[in-house]
């Protein structure tokens, strides 16, 4: 079986968020998909078997299952439809988050992907001690996402590991009003894979739809500000749906030996 290690949410190889995608032509056992996971230690490898017109679509970090992956799903849609089903122009998944789809726009991918329910709570002490600086907003979605007061804060941000696993949220995000973009932000998960996720696609379900309603516009540019760094052009489409816009850059092809 072959494997895919693909960089999206960038057009420049070693840029973006990697992934590496596996085809499967028969199901493989939860512990096998783990393992190979671990054996390549990126932040998510992504296993797709078709079923009847759709792809069931799975998606493990070295260490656990998630539930939805923005960037992965990108890097299997590019896969899919330049080297399995090259004539068709979208791919439709079932997953843990429901329906997805992803269809290709020329040289980007727009995945359809739900929002989430947003909830202001209180910034803390805690908050503030974990991050390295004070939000002056926090909203509670899947993720705990803390707005701050300009994007150099966020940039220069050096958190504390330990205390941002003790507060709530699957991925601690920090946010800010950009200067050439809507929005940039870096995404911390200390608890999933490696400490900072380069893009997060599941992150900006919420980053841009909160942005969207602050700033009153349908259609926001982000960028992730991690080292690697990576650009979003994410649309909201009501109903609880959102659009996530970008390409994705193929960097090599394997071939699994023991599976």
């Amino acid at each position: 079986m072959k494997q895919y290690i693909v960089d999206a949410f960038t057009d420049k190889p070693f840029c973006g968020n990697p992934a590496a995608v596996c085809i499967l032509d028969r199901p493989l056992s939860d512990e096998t998909m783990q393992a190979l996971a671990a054996e390549n230690n990126l932040a998510e490898t992504a296993f797709a078997i078709k079923e009847g017109g759709r792809y069931r679509i799975r998606w493990f970090t070295p260490s656990m299952e998630e539930e939805l992956c923005g960037h992965a799903t990108l890097a299997t849609s590019f896969v899919i439809l330049n080297f399995y089903e090259p004539d068709a122009d979208a791919v439709r998944y079932t997953s843990q988050s429901g329906e997805l789809s992803v269809r290709r726009l020329s040289d980007r991918y727009e995945l359809n992907f739900p929002t989430y329910e947003l909830t202001e709570i209180p910034v803390t002490d805690a908050m503030a001690r974990a991050f390295g600086a004070r939000p002056e907003k926090a909203i509670l979605g899947l993720d705990l996402n803390c707005v701050f007061r300009d994007e150099q804060t966020v940039r220069a941000l050096s958190p504390d590991y330990a205390l941002l696993k003790t507060l709530p949220g699957r991925i601690w995000n920090a946010t800010a009003r950009g200067k050439d973009y809507d929005c940039v932000s870096r995404s911390f998960t200390p608890e999933i894979a490696a400490p900072e996720d380069p893009v997060c696609g599941s992150a900006h379900c919420q980053i841009a739809d909160y942005w969207a309603k602050t700033l009153g516009k349908r259609v926001i540019r982000a960028y992730q500000a991690s080292a690697r760094g990576g650009e979003l052009e994410c649309e909201i489409l009501g109903n609880g749906r959102i659009a996530l816009r970008g390409k994705a850059v193929l960097v090599a092809v394997s071939e699994l030996k023991v599976l």
